[in-house]
């Protein structure tokens, strides 16, 4: 790994801690993960990839004033997932390495492990390479295997910049209002249609991200 890649995670977790300080930040839903919080049930959290910045730092923040806990995070195999890898790091969380294109089902055996120990997980269920919004089946497989529901968080922010990249990767610009909304936790039932699953939690996910903009707009 190049030296700038093995600077890169450090320098943008301070850059995004120094942006958090600026911030106007509006939680919404978390009462509804509370008990679950409270009880050690573990989730399974998803996210879109454009919207993940903000969201290790959102963790460590809920950890210190919500009661939340640690979530162990799926990353790519990649170059840019061991990047990922580091970055979330430098917020206290544990990665699991793999994805649906490289190595998937170990991960998939690893989260599962993960969650039966009563840990939180977290998949960018449209990463790494998309396509954009689109939920991929890993994250419905997992909830209809470990019985863990899968709790839709979205990040928003006004004024934003929008990236040129695949995902439109969001960036808050300095003094934004921010967001961090959470959508019902949604159950798999082992024997569920699992396409049906996905379609259910995909529009939870455009929902939970799309209040999360309104948040930002009022």
């Amino acid at each position: 790994m190049s030296l700038l890649a093995r600077v890169t995670p450090a320098v943008v977790a301070a850059l995004v801690r120094v942006l958090a300080t600026t911030l106007r930040l509006r939680i919404s839903g978390a009462e509804r993960l509370a008990a679950a919080w409270a009880a050690g049930r573990p989730l399974i959290y998803v996210v879109w990839h454009g919207r993940i910045l903000m969201v290790p730092w959102t963790n460590a923040w809920l950890r210190r004033t919500r009661g939340a806990r640690r979530a162990a995070v799926l990353v790519s195999r990649s170059a840019d997932g061991e990047i990922m890898a580091r970055f979330v790091a430098r917020f206290g969380l544990p990665t699991i390495r793999g994805s649906s294109s490289r190595g998937g089902m170990e991960a998939i055996r690893a989260l599962a492990a993960a969650i039966r120990r009563g840990e939180d997980v977290a998949i960018v269920p449209d990463g790494p390479r998309g396509p954009s919004e689109r939920v991929q089946p890993g994250a419905v497989a997992l909830a209809a295997l470990t019985g863990a529901p899968i709790v839709p968080l979205a990040f928003a922010a006004r004024p934003a910049r929008r990236l040129a990249s695949w995902d439109r990767f969001l960036v808050p610009l300095p003094f934004a209002r921010g967001a961090v909304a959470f959508g019902e936790p949604l159950p798999v039932a082992r024997n569920a249609d699992r396409e049906q699953a996905r379609e259910r939690v995909e529009q939870a996910l455009h929902e939970v991200t799309a209040a999360a903009d309104r948040l930002v707009s009022a």
